[in-house]
Order: C-alpha cells, then sequence, then structure tokens
C-alpha cells in the first residue's frame, strides 16, 4: 500500500510547518532530553555554552519513523502470487506457520552495529517553550522600568505614497471600490447582460426592422461601456495607502535574581549541585518574562558576600552558619543597585536547613519587613539528607530556620518553600512552583 508524506518546504527554505509537526510528534522524546540538559548549564548563560543559542537533542531514530498503513498479516482475505514463485497459483491453500503471530524475533547477538540517533538543533526559543510548557510566573505585575536605548518601531497612520512592502491592501481597495460605485463603472453582470441580448438578436434568421435597430443600439451600449471601464480603471494612483511607521524608545522591564546559597561546611558538593539546579531553571525561567535580567550570588557562612558565579559554586569556605547575614547582604545591594520602583526582584535560596541561635527569628524579621515587601517573589529550597526522605511528606518537621519560614509563607503568598534530597526532585519542585493557576485556586 502506497504512503504519501508532504515534504514541500517553506518559502526560503525555512519548513517551518513540517518542523512544527514533527516537534509535536516527538514532544515526549524531546521533552526527556531538554529536562536532563539543564544540570550541564551556567546559572547566567554568558554564552559559554549552548545557553543562548538553545540546545542539540539526540532522540531514538524509533521514535521518529513516519506513520503509515499496512495490511495485517495475521487475518482479512487476500489473494496474491509472490515472484518467482514455481509451487503455488492463486486458490491453492497451505498451512499457517506454527507458533502465535507477532511473537517471533531473533536473539541477542554479541556483536554488530545498532541505530545511531538523530539529533538536531532546537532553537532558543523552542528550547525554553518545551522546558517551561505550563508555568508562570505568579505575580504577573511588573513595576515601571527606566528608558534604555532599545529603538522599536510603531505605526503612525496611513499616507498617499510609501514602498510596495508597505502598502495598505484594505485601505487601498476600500477605496477603490468607493471611486468606483461613485463613478459607475460597468460591472462584470452589466457585460454579461449586455452581451447575452446581442448574442439572441444575432442568432434571429429575419429580425425584424425594429429589432435590427435593438441590435444596433445595444452594441453602441456595449462600445460604450467598454470605453468607460477602460477609463475608470480598477484600481488607480488616488486609491493607493501605505501604512508609516515612527521609531520610538522601548521602555523594557527588567528583573534582578538574587542566589542565595549557605557554603558551610555542612555543604558539600551534592547539596551544591542541587542549588545549582534549581538556581538555573529560575534564571532561563524569568529571561522568557523580562526583556534584560541579572543575576547576584550571595555565599554566606557566618558572613555574607557577593561573589561571581565560579566563586559561589566552587570556591570552598569554613566557617559556622549565620543566614540573615546573607538576606543583610541582598537588602544593602538592592539599595546600592538595584532600587524597587524600576526592578523586579526575585530571590531564590538554598540551604541544608541549619542555623545558629537564634538567628532564624532575625531572617523572619528580614524577610517579612526589608525583603518581601518589596520582592515579587522569593523561593526557599532546603536540601535534605538522601536518608531523610521522611522530611519531604512532613512539613511539620524540621529546625528553627524551617518553622521560622513557614511562618512568613503564612503572610506572604510571595514567599515559597520546598525541599529536595536528589536531582530528580529539582524539575518537579520548579514546575509545582511555577504552575498556572486555575480559576477558583488560592494555593
Amino acid at each position: 500500500m502506497h504512503h504519501f508524506i508532504d515534504r514541500r518546504r517553506n518559502p526560503k527554505g525555512k519548513s517551518l510547518g513540517n518542523r512544527q509537526r514533527f516537534l509535536r510528534r516527538t514532544r515526549h522524546h524531546i521533552k526527556d532530553m531538554v529536562d536532563k540538559s539543564v544540570q550541564k548549564r551556567s546559572v547566567k548563560g554568558d554564552g559559554t555554552d549552548d545557553h543562548s543559542v538553545g540546545e542539540r537533542v539526540t532522540i531514538p531514530v524509533k521514535g521518529i519513523r513516519e506513520p503509515r498503513l499496512t495490511q495485517s498479516n495475521t487475518g482479512g482475505f487476500r489473494q496474491r502470487v509472490f515472484p518467482g514463485n514455481k509451487d503455488f497459483v492463486v486458490g491453492d491453500s497451505f498451512p499457517r506457520p506454527k507458533g502465535a503471530a507477532g511473537q517471533g524475533g531473533r536473539e541477542g547477538a554479541d556483536s554488530g552495529e545498532g541505530e545511531d540517533g538523530f539529533s538536531f538543533n532546537l532553537t532558543r526559543e523552542e528550547y525554553l517553550q518545551i522546558l517551561f510548557d505550563g508555568l508562570e510566573l505568579p505575580d504577573l505585575i511588573k513595576k515601571a522600568s527606566v528608558e534604555t536605548e532599545t529603538i522599536a518601531t510603531r505605526r503612525a497612520g496611513i499616507t498617499t505614497s510609501g514602498t510596495p512592502n508597505n502598502l495598505n491592501l484594505v485601505r487601498t481597495m476600500r477605496n477603490s471600490l468607493g471611486r468606483r460605485i461613485a463613478l459607475k463603472r460597468p460591472s462584470a453582470d452589466d457585460f454579461a447582460k449586455l452581451e447575452q441580448e446581442i448574442v439572441d438578436l444575432e442568432a434571429l434568421n429575419d429580425p425584424s426592422a425594429a429589432q435590427i435597430r435593438l441590435l444596433a443600439d445595444l452594441r453602441h451600449q456595449f462600445e460604450a461601456l467598454e470605453r468607460k471601464r477602460r477609463v475608470v480603471g480598477y484600481i488607480d494612483p488616488l486609491d493607493l495607502r501605505f501604512d508609516t511607521f515612527t521609531t520610538e524608545k522601548v521602555r523594557n522591564s527588567k528583573a534582578v535574581i538574587f542566589c542565595l546559597m549557605d557554603v558551610s561546611g555542612s555543604m558539600q558538593e551534592r547539596e551544591k549541585d542541587l542549588a545549582k539546579r534549581f538556581f538555573i531553571l529560575l534564571n532561563l525561567f524569568l529571561e522568557r518574562a523580562y526583556e534584560h535580567s541579572e543575576v547576584v550570588f550571595v555565599r554566606h557562612t557566618h558572613h555574607a558576600q557577593e561573589v561571581d558565579e565560579e566563586t559561589f559554586f566552587y570556591a570552598r569556605e569554613t566557617g559556622g552558619t549565620i543566614v540573615s547575614t546573607a538576606l543583610q547582604e541582598m537588602r544593602d545591594i538592592i539599595d546600592d543597585r538595584y532600587p524597587s520602583d524600576e526592578w523586579n526582584i526575585y530571590g531564590a535560596q538554598a540551604s541544608d536547613g541549619e542555623n545558629f541561635g537564634n538567628d532564624s527569628v532575625k531572617c523572619e524579621s528580614l524577610l517579612t519587613e526589608l525583603l518581601l515587601p518589596f520582592c515579587q517573589y522569593f523561593a526557599y529550597v532546603e536540601i535534605v539528607p538522601e536518608s531523610e526522605d521522611r522530611l519531604l511528606n512532613d512539613p511539620g518537621a524540621g529546625g528553627d530556620l524551617w518553622h521560622s519560614y513557614r511562618r512568613v509563607k503564612q503572610n506572604f503568598p510571595n514567599f515559597e518553600m520546598l525541599r529536595v534530597s536528589e536531582p530528580a526532585h529539582i524539575y518537579p519542585m520548579f514546575r509545582k512552583l511555577f504552575a498556572k493557576k486555575v480559576a477558583g485556586d488560592t494555593s
């Protein structure tokens, strides 16, 4: 049976329609690979990796085979004689081979070649669309932003002169129609009706004198209509209308993301790796919502400091744990560089939950009085040991810092907190934080 596949390309060879159909059909394979690619990325995405261009994805060949219709080999009625057959003719019968259909196969071999995966590049927009499908910012109210040097164009009305690519077809055809009606330009129906009457009179074998005079008059009318139609054109230069555009400065929205992390002795490479995965997802997500975004890294032990990304994740520190120092450092940086009336401020904090003495009460005070009133959103991620999975399902259990933050969450809807213990928890947790709210859902 024949099967047909439309492989025609769109103009300029982009084949956009075929590409979109392919992405929809292989979406589950692509999404698995996109989810796994997060761990290889830099938080800022400064161009040293694929962050700025998209992602290269490899999926199994069996996942991209074209669908086709074939005849069943287990039933139905068919009459066929295969080429080279010398023993059977149409109508002969022979016993079916023993064994259930569909259960055949080959035994595995210890050598041989398999099929290579199919690799292709996702654009940046396709990558982010698949990664964050179904997510949204919890607070879409953007604050005002200062003007930047970005220049954009906007519509500035209609004019009677311009370039062909700016021709406004709707306005042009509207003017043409009004002019033709006003000047009574003959329509195609008028010509057809008059021409039919002429044909009918010419077909008479013995026309009368009155019919001959009528035929001459109709021919004269037909010639007059043709002259008028030539004079009153379908589209005249007077009808043409063009769109005009003007340039203007665009007020771009801006966001800053504060990544806060405990780097004391209890935070080992495992904990830092889990924190990095969450920070990467948050930065990628906010880049989609804002024209311009910046990332600030603040690490702390018993004191806090702003550092670069390399130092943030890989430099070793020793000392106690005082979480409030990081929150105070965040507040100081906001006052110095990121005024809340110009920037959309987001905070993300990662910790193992340990804190010194009564410092958790101070953290609660800093959040409720100095940070959350000015933040769009603040997320706290507590990384628990793999042996303490019970904490994942028991929000009431935890240390002083966890309980202090639970009191904060009760009063501020823009504050969220969750626990993770392994890499597989990061992406589901992130989707839970930013899932779209359905109507009537206040959770």
